[in-house]
């Protein structure tokens, strides 16, 4: 286990490039197994999830490696449709290989999945989705067994736009017999990233982006190179944090059109971004303003990935700001803390009301979920003294070093083993000796 160490108070300046979309690759990395032979997957970041995903298709009997930043797997060794149960609990996103596994062998044994702890997400309309295909399902306690000699297009609704029930059904239908469409699909830019990468494969669907999505079965698909769309919540995450510590950073390998409600949210408080390409300019020089109200959403809406980080941004704020969380109801375990920080926040049922205050002050904080630690590492940068952010497993399931990311940007930061002292900065950040928390 290890814990970051930050210095805060220190404006972030500079240029960094923003890594691949985690969410875009690991459906794509389960996509891949639906084709005989090698694919080359590129853009991809180097991040826990990533490297559990690879071991659940090395357990299937793949050849997968990641090296700078492109995934090499070779699937025409693979033998098994059983995936073990102490993969899927390391990570939610290994549901994403029911509908690969089932379309190229006929049955795919699973178990319920893990992943960040962060309010109920059931797997239901994954397997209603299946079951709308010619799938039979069968649950034993947490072991769920698909099986289906023929899978047939059908239209299938969905209650909810669930982003990874629609990935799900659209990776099986992609060699099922006739035609799929999915009604009230999830919109988000990684729907339409994993459509470009089947298609590229072979397959024939349109619509991703849209919340109708037609699926044109094929018989065969084949290897592909693909690049995967950069990470749109890395590039929020970032560009909240230049506006904290009132920065002023350049990000490249960016897209804004993935990120249309988190800018507006983001100019309403008072943050500078000017856009050229995939070029992004953000900076804030003076206390940001408080926002009325944000909401949380399905995509284009604001996305509930960068609900803590912004709640930082607004806990700084000149004003009261209002957030209403509507995806998950865990999604607040960060603000405890925070307020152990400084911060004045109430929370409500499904609303945090944010009242600003002047500054934050460090403390030893826990990372209880992936965005929920990126939001304390934010804080601990705009945070006066030292903050100590522990349980950070969590944050590199979804940032790629990120102590080496913002440390480009001029951050104090520092990764040290959990058992280790603090390190105190002396004169100019340059590292003083160690001491004990205590």
């Amino acid at each position: 286990m290890e814990k970051l160490v930050i210095e805060g108070c220190r404006p972030l300046t500079g240029t960094v490039r923003i890594h691949g979309a985690k969410n875009a690759a690991l459906p794509i990395l389960a996509a891949c197994i639906m084709a005989k032979g090698t694919h080359r997957i590129q853009n991809v970041p180097d991040l826990l999830d990533i490297h559990v995903m690879l071991d659940i298709l090395r357990s299937l009997g793949c050849q997968a490696e990641l090296a700078n930043g492109t995934v090499t797997v070779n699937t025409a060794g693979m033998l098994s449709s059983h995936i073990p149960e102490q993969l899927m609990r390391q990570m939610r996103s290994s549901i994403f290989l029911m509908g690969p596994l089932l379309a190229r062998f006929g049955q795919v044994h699973v178990y319920q999945p893990g992943g960040c702890a962060i309010g109920e997400r059931k797997i239901n309309l994954h397997l209603l989705g299946l079951e709308a295909l010619g799938a039979h399902v069968e649950e034993n306690g947490n072991k769920i067994v698909c099986t289906a000699a023929q899978l047939y297009g059908n239209d299938v609704v969905l209650d909810f736009p669930s982003v990874g029930a629609t990935e799900n059904i659209m990776m099986a239908a992609a060699m099922a017999e006739g035609i799929t469409m999915v009604h009230n699909a999830a919109r988000e830019p990684e729907i339409q990233d994993l459509q470009n990468f089947l298609n590229a494969m072979g397959a024939n669907i349109y619509g991703a982006g849209t919340d109708t999505i037609t699926i044109k079965g094929v018989t065969r698909l084949n290897p592909a190179t693909y690049t995967v769309i950069p990470d749109r919540i890395v590039t929020g995450t970032l560009m909240i944090a230049a506006a904290v510590t009132k920065g002023s950073i350049t990000l490249e390998n960016t897209n804004s059109s993935h990120l249309t409600s988190a800018i507006h949210a983001l100019r309403r408080a008072g943050v500078q971004i000017s856009i050229d390409g995939d070029i992004m300019n953000v900076s804030c020089h003076t206390r940001p303003k408080a926002v009325e109200r944000i909401v949380t959403s399905p995509h284009p809406a604001f996305p509930t990935d960068l609900q803590s980080q912004v709640m930082v941004l607004l806990s700084l704020a000149d004003g009261l700001s209002i957030i209403k969380e509507t995806i998950f109801e865990g999604r607040f375990k960060h603000v405890d803390e925070l307020t152990r920080m400084g911060a004045d926040i109430r929370i409500d049922q499904s609303h945090a009301y944010i009242r600003g205050v002047p500054r934050l002050y460090g403390a030893t904080v826990e990372a209880t979920d992936l965005r929920a630690g990126a939001a304390l590492v934010i804080a601990g940068l705009a945070a006066r003294g030292v903050t100590v952010v522990e349980q950070i497993h969590h944050i590199d399931r979804g940032y790629d070093r990120i102590e080496e990311m913002l440390g480009r940007l001029g951050a104090s930061i520092t990764r040290i083993d959990a058992s280790a002292s603090v390190p105190v900065w002396g004169v100019n950040g340059v590292p003083g000796k160690l001491v004990s928390e205590a």
